[in-house]
Order: structure tokens, then sequence, then C-alpha cells
């Protein structure tokens, strides 16, 4: 499940330690004014950390400490424009400037320093996404939360006090030299530092970027100069003049691309309506216009948009996008031409084009073909176990085809590496009660209700447990939630309410459940004889 609010209501050190006891695993992401940063969990320990359009300060980090030198980072640098699909630490690793186990030691010092410096924002918003996990990429780290709070409340507090003097990083400073010459106090090296870099032309974002410090050792170093007297400030920056420049695109993009992951789909859509209105024609924003628009349920309108950019040079992730989009407008033929036409633009080598090519072939009657399909899509996962999705279909392929003990299988590795996918727990808990083990059924639907009460079938499983125990009164208070949540689920939903009603000769709520179950299905002839016998009583 999600959770959302403010940062007015709840601080992010109260959040983290509500992630942490719950033992969650997931994305947190923070929003405050134009800024965007995010903390990955897993089962509770942070794992990863980053804000966007930050500058990457891996290199940063090893000089501070002496582990590298400029040299050697701009060694790195020019490595990396030859290989752009590789990280800096990674390839100051393989030019042998540092180890693995201290590229690890000081990604952790860089995440430490991201969730220190979010700790600051005492405004905006957070949104916390179950079971979202950081980029393959990444270097992943294990943090407890604890561990960073103490450092991070006294940051804080130093903050506040910082802010006073240095309320935004776009402030100019100029050194009253006199005064230094004249003072007999010996600075310490970052302020040191810093005073070298301050001019009266460069803002306080620029000495951030230029020193290689962060921004808290920046504002605390100039803080106590601008207290000392040794520099007074001059003004700010003006602002940008509006121009198309690559930099300010790839911000939005950037932003976006955050949004996105993170489920913020009404601020990922305007971050890529940004970019297209500076750069007329950019496919990579219209193609994640096309992809918020399709998860916010504008089904038809992301179709068109996808189909709008289908042809030569299109990349399979277009046709595999759009395949989804037909699939759920019920165009099944349709969506199977396009998976072709993803398969043969190069999507053979991807799992998600592989696994839809499977849904298809289920949806179609094929669970034949669904299978093979599925089976080919499973190595293409790599080192990462499938998605949720390849195990509820690969499960339901096995089940159709008669193989009760490989489905029962799939489900339950499914749910060990998704233990937060309520379908997933759905199905696992109609195998268990197939096996006859209704108490450990129940109690999967009831952790599967934990994590997504708005799905109707996991109550609609509960009431027919408790309808086949004969214990009617349960049985009739799932089954309202059921149909609640989703009044179409089936009719017979209504005939067992129908029937609970008439046991207690509440005849006209019996009447009126059958009389919605005859509407769904006109074919039931069951119903039908209940409604003529009540009426006939009546």
């Amino acid at each position: 499940m999600a959770i959302k609010g403010s940062l007015k209501e709840a601080s992010l050190p109260d959040v983290l330690q509500l992630l942490s006891m719950g033992k969650k695993t997931g994305c947190l992401a923070v929003t405050h004014r134009s800024n965007f940063g995010y903390i990955y969990f897993d089962k509770g320990r942070i794992s990863y950390a980053s804000i966007v359009n930050r500058r990457d300060r891996i290199g940063d980090t090893l000089m501070k400490h002496g582990v590298i030198t400029a040299e050697q980072v701009q060694a790195a640098i020019d490595q990396q424009g030859r290989e752009r699909e590789k990280r800096l630490g990674t390839l100051l690793v393989e030019l042998g400037f540092i180890t693995q186990n201290q590229l690890r030691e000081y990604v952790q010092v860089q995440i430490e320093e991201a969730v220190y410096f979010l700790f600051t924002w005492n405004q905006g918003s957070f949104n916390f996404d179950a079971d979202v996990v950081p980029e393959q990429q990444d270097i992943l780290v294990s943090i407890n939360p604890e561990s960073l709070l103490l450092e991070g409340a006294r940051r804080v507090d130093e903050w506040s006090l910082v802010e006073k003097k240095i309320p935004s990083f776009d402030l100019v400073f100029e050194v009253d030299r006199p005064k230094v010459a004249q003072s007999d106090v010996a600075l310490p090296p970052e302020q040191q530092a810093i005073l070298a870099l301050v001019d009266g032309r460069r803002d306080l974002q620029a000495i951030v970027d230029e020193s290689g410090m962060v921004e808290f050792d920046v504002g605390k170093a100039m803080y106590g100069l601008a207290t000392a007297g040794f520099v007074h400030r001059v003004g700010k920056t003006a602002a940008a003049a509006p121009q198309v420049s690559e930099a300010r695109i790839e911000e939005h993009r950037n932003l976006g691309v955050a949004f996105y992951k993170t489920g913020m789909l009404d601020e990922a859509l305007r971050e890529f309506r940004r970019v297209q209105e500076l750069r007329a024609g950019d496919n990579a924003a219209r193609f994640f216009v096309a992809l918020v628009t399709l998860r916010q349920g504008r089904v038809e309108e992301a179709a068109t948009l996808l189909q709008e950019m289908t042809g030569p040079g299109s990349r399979p992730a277009i046709y595999h996008n759009l395949a989804f989009a037909l699939e759920k407008l019920g165009r099944l033929d349709e969506a199977k031409a396009a998976l072709q036409e993803a398969l043969a633009k190069g999507g053979k080598d991807d799992a998600r084009v592989q696994t839809a090519v499977g849904v298809i072939a289920l949806r179609t009657g094929d669970p034949g073909a669904a299978d093979a399909a599925l089976q080919v899509a499973r190595p293409l996962f790599g080192k990462r176990p499938p998605n949720a999705v390849w195990y509820h279909y690969a499960a339901l392929a096995a089940a159709l085809q008669g193989d009760h003990e490989r489905a029962s299988k799939t489900l339950e590795e499914g749910v060990q590496h998704h233990p937060h996918s309520a379908p997933l727990l759905n199905n696992l808990a109609a195998v268990q009660e197939r096996r006859n083990q209704v108490e450990l059924a129940m109690a999967t639907l009831e952790k599967g209700i934990g994590e997504d009460p708005g799905l109707a079938q996991l109550h609609k499983n509960v009431g027919d447990l408790h309808y086949r125990a004969a214990r009617y009164d349960d049985a009739l208070e799932a089954y309202q939630r059921a149909v609640k949540a989703n009044g179409e689920l089936g009719e017979d939903v209504w005939l067992k309410l129908g029937n609970i009603r008439f046991r207690r000769h509440e005849r006209e709520e019996a009447a009126t459940c059958w009389e919605k179950a005859l509407e769904l299905d006109p074919t039931n002839a069951i119903v039908r004889t209940n409604l003529d016998a009540v009426r006939e009583r009546s």
C-alpha cells in the first residue's frame, strides 16, 4: 500500500522510523519546492538514496577523504566519455584507483549524506510505494535508519540556525580582505577552502559544485565566516533567462522519470509536458507522456499516442506498451500483432515482451503457447527474480495445463519474492484451499487484504471459505465488502448473498440480491428458480 503525506504534518525522521519498524521494502519519494529525492528501503533498512539533478559526488567524496586525486577523477571521467553506460565509481575500480570495498564504503557515505540533506526539508510531501527497487546498476548498502537519526537531528538543529544567514544557495558573498588580514584567527580547513572560492561573483551553489563539499558543510562554513564578518552578502545571482538548453531539458526529464518511477503521475506528466514545450518533437518525452496516460487509466488516449509513434525505427518498447493498451481495450488480435512487431524489432531478448506474449496467448485461449513464451521470458530477467506479473501468469498457464504442482511451486516462489503482491497471495490461497489447507488459505487471504483491501476477489474468497464452513454471518460481511469494492464481481457472489439473506428471513433483500445475480447472468437457472420461489411466497 502507498503511504502519502505532508512534511509539515509528519517529519521525514518520523516517516523513516515508521518504515523501519514496519520492515518495509520500497521507495520513499520526497519533494520540496522544485527539488526531488528518494530513499529505497529493503526490509526496513536503507539500501539506496539520491537527489535528482544533484551532482553525483562519488569522485568529490573520495577526493575529500584523500582516497584519490583530482587527476585520477579526471582520468575516470575521460574514460566515462568512451564508456557512457558505466558509473564513475565502477571505472575508478577498473582503472585500479580504488578497490571495490572502498567504492562500497564511500557510496554508503554518499547515501548517508543524501539522507541528511533530505532531513533539512521541512516542507513538501512524501510518497512511499512498496516493492519498488533501485536500478540494477546501483550499488546497494544496508543502513539502519535509526543510526542516522541522531546525526540527522543534530544537522537539522544546526541548519535551522544557519538558514537565518543562508536562506538559499543563490546568494553571492565577497570577502572582507582587510578584516581577514588583520585577524589572527586560525580558520579550520573547510572554511579556508570556502574562503578561497568566495569572489563576489559565484553564488553558494557554484561554490558547492566547485568545492566538492556537500550543501550542509558549505552552509555551515559560510555561516561561520559571515558571523565573524569575514564575508558579506552582496546579492543574488540573477535568475537564468529562459532559454532552451540541454541542461534545462535534462533537468525536467530527470524529474519526470523520477516522479514516474515513484508513482507521482501528475507531477511526471507536468515535467514531460515541459520538455515537449522546450523541445518540440522530443520522442522520449512523448513516449513517457503515453506511459503516464496509460497508468492514469486513460487507455484509449494512450493507445492513440503510442500508435502515432509506431513505424520504421520505432523501439520495441513502443509496440510492447501499445499491446498492453490494446489488451486493456479487449482488442486482443491487435495486441498480438503489436507484440509480433516488438519481437521483430529486437524485443526477443526482453523479458517484459516475452511475458506479454504469454499473457496474450492465455487471453486468447492457448495455455501451451503461453507457457512456452513465459518459460522463454524467465531467464531474460537475469539475476533478479521475475516480476509479479510473470509469476501470476506462469502459475495460471501451468494450472490450465493440469500441472497443479508446478503452479503451486511457482506461486510459492512468487510470494517469497513479492510478499506484498495481493493478486499472488489471492492465487496462492486458492491453491492452498484445493489442498484442504483451509486455515492456511484464510491466513494468506487476510495477508492479501492487508496489502490491498480494495481487491474484491480477496474478500469474495474469504466469503467463500466462511460460506462452505456454514459461518454465514462472517460470509455475509466478507461478501458485502467484495461487492462494495466491485459490484460486477460475479453472479455467484450475489447468489450466495441472496441465500444468506433468505436464511435470515430477509426475503426482500434476498430477492434484490438474486435479481442482481440474474442481471449478471440471465441464463442461471438456480437463481431464476430461487426468485420464482420467493415471489410465490410473497
